[in-house]
């Protein structure tokens, strides 16, 4: 589906009382509301202030973390961001999931820079027991949605009480009138190999998917976004088995999930690039009542890798890999080893 007609900008008023600013696009005589929901993982988001969990990403630490590095990086991932499907929503994703953050802290100067500032971005955080101190956090523009209720949820190994990851961070809200569920994630690593590390996301998938059905038994027609760095690719079977994420749309059934990821991943797309092979770790998964061709309430529409150039490396080994932050303990100066993803989802006017 393609636009036809220039993007135009509408102020809607909610029932809610809010205000929000969107975009439309037209298609034939009939115009569409636009909304944009992204993940990004902006690696290793540290402050410099000493913790428990963070002696290398300090100015003495082995990555020599200090203000005028971490000032960049606030200025980066801010560039980013505003930038998150702009062809059809500009001024940043209305809600963007975010994985790698130490603390609330940092969120809050990154929704405070100069770029974001003006968009009005909130967030929801709350602190992981991962040993890394790093975090995952939904950053929301107010002017689109309300937070309801959230919960950080814990992955837990019943053969290892020792073990820690990342909590999921599950999110509540009204989104122009409708009741949306956000599920963030950022699943265990592939450290020690692919292998012995893939029962550690079969066990984080297996949490997701409870947290889905629990929000289906409340209503079968939820919407449900489940996003995040998910350290495997849309065919592993931690997505396929255990989350059972569909990658083709005809064969989702009420109470399945679609992913979108599927066919880019197939196509060739990725968001993470190691030894000249592209992954697609960084994934947004949406529930069934989110597909169909009644556009009345908001539908998937499309899903993309954030890819512009500027945040692609321009020259030596890695040309057109992430422009990332550190290689090895070498400062770089980039963005993030990742590329952001994210899905526009459009409703009837």
């Amino acid at each position: 589906m393609k636009s036809k007609g220039a993007i135009k900008v509408l102020i809607i008023v909610l029932g809610l009382g809010l205000f929000i600013v969107e975009n439309a696009f037209t298609q034939g005589k009939k115009q569409y509301k636009v909304g944009c929901i992204a993940f990004y993982n902006l690696e290793n988001f540290f402050d410099t202030i000493p913790g428990p969990n963070d002696a290398e990403f300090t100015p003495e630490g082995v990555y020599k973390w200090n203000t005028e590095k971490y000032n960049q990086k606030l200025d980066h991932m801010s560039t980013v961001i505003s930038q998150i499907g702009s062809e059809m929503f500009p001024g940043g994703p209305a809600l963007i999931g975010v994985s790698e953050i130490e603390n609330r802290a940092v969120v809050e100067d990154l929704v405070n820079t100069p770029r974001l500032k003006s968009s009005k971005y909130s967030f929801v955080h709350y602190e992981s027991p991962d040993r890394r101190g790093i975090d995952v956090a939904l950053l929301y523009r107010k002017d689109f949605f309300k937070v309801i209720s959230s919960r950080s949820v814990r992955l837990i190994r019943k053969d290892d009480t020792t073990w820690r990851s990342r909590d999921q961070l599950v999110v509540s809200g009204i989104f122009d009138n409708e009741l949306i569920h956000i599920i963030v994630n950022h699943w265990p690593s592939r450290s020690g190999g692919e292998k012995r590390s893939q029962p550690f996301r079969q066990a984080a998938a297996e949490l997701t998917k409870s947290l889905a059905d629990s929000i289906f038994k409340t209503d079968p027609n939820s919407k449900i976004f489940i996003m995040g760095d998910l350290n495997d690719d849309p065919v592993n079977s931690s997505l396929v088995n255990s989350l059972k994420a569909k990658g083709n749309m005809d064969d989702v059934k009420k109470g399945e999930l679609f992913n979108p990821m599927w066919k880019l991943f197939k196509d060739g797309t990725g968001s993470i690039a190691y030894q000249d092979t592209w992954s697609l770790f960084d994934q947004i998964i949406v529930s069934e009542p989110l597909l169909g061709g009644d556009k009345s309430t908001f539908k998937f529409f499309k899903a993309k890798v954030f890819n512009s150039p500027f945040i692609l490396q321009k020259e030596g080994q890695f040309t057109g890999y992430p422009f990332r932050t550190y290689a090895g303990n070498t400062w770089q100066g980039g963005y993030s080893d990742h590329l952001p993803v994210y899905i526009f989802i459009i409703k009837e006017k």
